[in-house]
């Protein structure tokens, strides 16, 4: 941009003191101020839109990559698919005496049901008395009456 050292700024300084005076400096100074301020901001949010906009192309490029290869593949799956089944009708139809003898049928796995969050402890109902763990929930009333100083007679 432009190359203004210190000594320029001085001079600069100087100049605008005298022709624009002591007493509407501080307000010059200001605007010129928020007039860099707003260019700044302006030019950072051209910066932000021109990468976002490449951004926005190589994702793009990059979608239709994969979507080629996707199709790609798929292509040589049912290729395959339809040279094995051909092969499978050619050959298979003499090996096999029974149609259940081709396939065998396992059960499905089926995940465990554990849910360790609701895991409840198995503590003694004598233990907890001991303790003083709370089995019943207690209404507000009833925690105040228990929790009331005793009357001294």
């Amino acid at each position: 941009m432009i190359d203004l050292g210190i000594s320029k700024m001085a001079l600069i300084g100087a100049v605008a003191l005298i022709v624009i005076g002591p007493e509407k400096l501080p307000r010059v100074a200001r605007t010129v101020g928020t007039l860099l301020g707003k260019a700044q901001r302006y030019v950072a949010d051209v910066k932000a839109e021109v990468s976002r906009s490449m951004d926005l192309d190589e994702l793009k490029k990059m979608k239709e990559t994969m979507e080629g290869a996707a199709r790609d593949v798929h292509q040589s799956i049912q290729t395959n698919a339809s040279d094995f089944e051909k092969q499978l009708t050619d050959d298979g139809s003499s090996a096999l005496s029974t149609p259940n003898e081709a396939y065998v049928r396992y059960p499905e796995y089926k995940l465990p049901q554990k849910r360790w969050r609701l895991k409840q402890g198995a503590m003694p109902q004598w233990y907890k008395a001991r303790a003083g763990v709370r089995t019943k929930a207690l209404s507000g009333a009833a925690r105040v009456a228990r929790y009331r100083p005793q009357k001294i007679n």
